[in-house]
């Protein structure tokens, strides 16, 4: 008889397990469905994490409206400023080899002086630029580094602000942008390239900085929300491939054709691999991108007010209760976020690619409503 009863009672009880899972599904798609209604949400790619592994991952709505092709889990988004950690973990690895400080004055990295005219003294350090704590800002555009170079520009000084390097935070792209070209003087590579081989590859992520060395077919397009006329608009530039200034690159100083601080374009389920090695302090899947020092360093917050640390935010109000660490992403109408919490096990990669465009306490509606509905249909 036991030998007879014991897979019939295994049976009854896969059946109750994968049951229980279809309705958590069922009511985690119901809620975001419903979000999707009241934000006015053109499509979203969801992912959770737990315990280091993926434990929900599903995306809703249109990739693309005009063509009527639905949003999956293998599209890739451009992200805009959640790429600035890759940045910053491309330069924790050149710290780790050696090649540079987070104490380094970047006048002497990128080739031209940065320097608050204000304040000459101070060297404006690598750490200053990942923590924007460097006193640059972007007034005078930050798609050059024209605007900042003083031969270059008349007006540089209107890129500083008025306080000493080190002494204020404003959140900057410039900042970044300038990263990425002392990324290509200290690995010798080209910032995209450099990213590809040393990030993304090694954790078998597909993705990458450069439009043409991608699959255009799995770009999801991105819709700006136009409020006055109660439409969305697709924003192709959100994809410029800028063949032709590649095509005359000057390597360490054309590297914000790339955005460095903005255009890495990734899958959600991609990202959020990304994620959990910085979960892991540097490592994934037996693989170590970076040392755990420096991984600690870049979730470690400088900014006391802002909860700044290096290319990663420290917040208590996109979740209630919750610390978080991780970063946002606003461009082109898409808006992105991957937040963790290190010592729950678990992070939430949410990424839309056009919304109403509304805000809550520092945060987009949208994005915020649906990492809290992961968070209570999946997490808790």
């Amino acid at each position: 008889m036991k030998k007879h009863l014991l897979p019939g009672i295994c049976t009854i009880i896969s059946i109750v397990f994968t049951s229980s899972a279809f309705c958590q599904n069922e009511k985690v798609e119901t809620n975001i469905k419903k979000l999707m209604e009241q934000y006015k949400i053109v499509g979203v790619s969801t992912v959770v994490v737990k315990h280091n592994k993926i434990v929900y991952t599903h995306s809703f709505g249109m990739k693309d409206v005009e063509h009527n092709i639905p949003l999956s889990d293998s599209d890739i988004f451009r992200i805009a400023s959640i790429s600035k950690s890759f940045s910053a973990t491309s330069i924790m690895q050149l710290v780790d080899a050696g090649k540079l400080s987070l104490n380094d004055d970047v006048s002497n990295l990128i080739g031209f002086t940065v320097r608050n005219p204000k304040y000459p003294d101070i060297p404006i350090t690598l750490k200053m630029l990942l923590s924007h704590t460097s006193s640059v800002n972007d007034s005078q555009g930050y798609f050059s580094f024209d605007a900042i170079n003083p031969s270059k520009n008349p007006d540089y000084a209107k890129c500083y602000n008025n306080y000493a390097p080190g002494k204020g935070y404003q959140y900057c792209n410039l900042n970044f942008n300038m990263v990425g070209a002392i990324i290509e003087k200290a690995s010798g590579e080209r910032f995209d390239v450099y990213v590809k081989n040393h990030v993304l590859q090694p954790l078998h992520v597909y993705g990458g900085y450069c439009v043409d060395s991608l699959n255009k077919d799995l770009f999801v397009t991105l819709y700006d929300f136009d409020s006055t006329q109660q439409k969305f608009v697709p924003q192709p530039m959100a994809y410029n491939p800028r063949s032709d200034d590649i095509k005359n690159y000057r390597f360490g100083y054309s590297t914000p054709v790339f955005s460095p601080t903005g255009g890495m374009k990734i899958s959600a389920t991609g990202l959020a691999k990304i994620m959990m090695m910085h979960m892991n302090h540097g490592k994934y899947d037996g693989v170590s991108i970076m040392s755990s020092k420096n991984s600690k360093l870049m979730q470690k917050k400088i900014s006391e007010e802002e909860g700044y640390a290096l290319a990663m935010m420290n917040v208590e109000n996109m979740i209630n209760g919750q610390q978080l660490t991780g970063h946002t992403g606003v461009a082109y109408g898409l808006y992105s976020a991957m937040f963790f919490n290190r010592k729950k096990h678990y992070g939430i990669v949410a990424i839309i690619n056009g919304c109403d465009g509304k805000y809550d306490k520092g945060f987009n509606a949208a994005v915020k409503a649906v990492v809290n509905s992961l968070y209570e249909d999946v997490v808790q």
